[in-house]
């Protein structure tokens, strides 16, 4: 069973940087893609960003277009979040989750999933 460990949470302000990465261990060899998702209270979890392992085709929510690159690193089984001009709106528990099937842009085809790290931007 493979465990992930997020870690680059953090509390920053609206425009600066952060970059979230995950760790992937166990049961990597036939995942089929790795995905960022976050949840703000109240709200329901929602895609962030999602890559595939083999040929590495991404996708991006629309509200993150542009300000966020998803990219992976196979010899460490790691996938990375790069996040800029971050907005209060941003703000949210972000959790790495692994797919075994192709259809790897919702969230519903995610099976594991990562304990989360908070990113907190303030205005």
């Amino acid at each position: 069973q493979v465990q992930l460990v997020e870690s680059g949470g953090g509390l920053v302000q609206a425009g600066d940087s952060l970059r979230l990465s995950c760790a992937a261990s166990g049961g990597t060899r036939s995942m089929y893609a790795m995905g960022w998702f976050r949840q703000a209270p109240g709200k329901e979890r929602e895609i962030v960003a999602a890559i595939s392992w083999g040929v590495g085709y991404a996708y991006y929510a629309d509200s993150v277009k542009g300000r966020f690159t998803i990219s992976r690193d196979g010899a460490k089984n790691t996938v990375y979040l790069q996040m800029n001009s971050l907005k209060p709106e941003d703000t949210a528990v972000y959790y790495c989750a692994v797919t075994y099937s192709a259809r790897f842009t919702t969230t519903s085809s995610y099976t594991y999933w990562g304990q989360g790290t908070q990113v907190t931007v303030s205005s």
